[in-house]
């Protein structure tokens, strides 16, 4: 089983910590998302630095630098897949279409962003609105 080293980083380091890994040759593994228990977006990179991941977050920011110029769609792609569900804007993204949602989901929904709910919270709203 590999090792795993979290590393918590500020916004500004996002860009020169991929510069980094992109120059000694490591491989971006994924961009994570998700709302911890003090409800602050964490954002979490992935890189693969045998023989561990090396996971550096970002936590209570919504609006942080693009990886993508570096890691083409090995970054793209999760970040477009965060913005759509989380709202975090990337700073430099094309994000002129979506990826999962329909395109006019910003004028006919509102905000336009799925969050998702821990399955705890869905069994309990269903269960009162059951009882209704």
């Amino acid at each position: 089983m590999q090792e795993y080293k979290r590393i918590d980083i500020t916004k500004d380091q996002i860009v020169p910590v991929a510069e980094r890994m992109k120059k000694e040759g490591r491989f971006l593994v994924m961009i994570h998302a998700y709302i911890d228990k003090e409800n602050r977006m964490d954002i979490s990179y992935e890189y693969a630095v045998d023989p561990a991941i090396e996971s550096y977050h970002v936590v209570g920011e919504t609006k942080v630098p693009s990886i993508s110029s570096l890691y083409d769609t090995a970054a793209s792609w999760p970040e477009r897949e965060i913005n759509e569900l989380f709202g975090v804007e990337f700073e430099g993204l094309d994000m002129s279409q979506r990826l999962f949602l329909p395109e006019d989901m910003l004028e006919t929904q509102g905000k336009g962003h799925i969050m998702v709910m821990p399955l705890s919270e869905l069994v309990e709203k269903n269960k009162k609105e059951a009882k209704q």
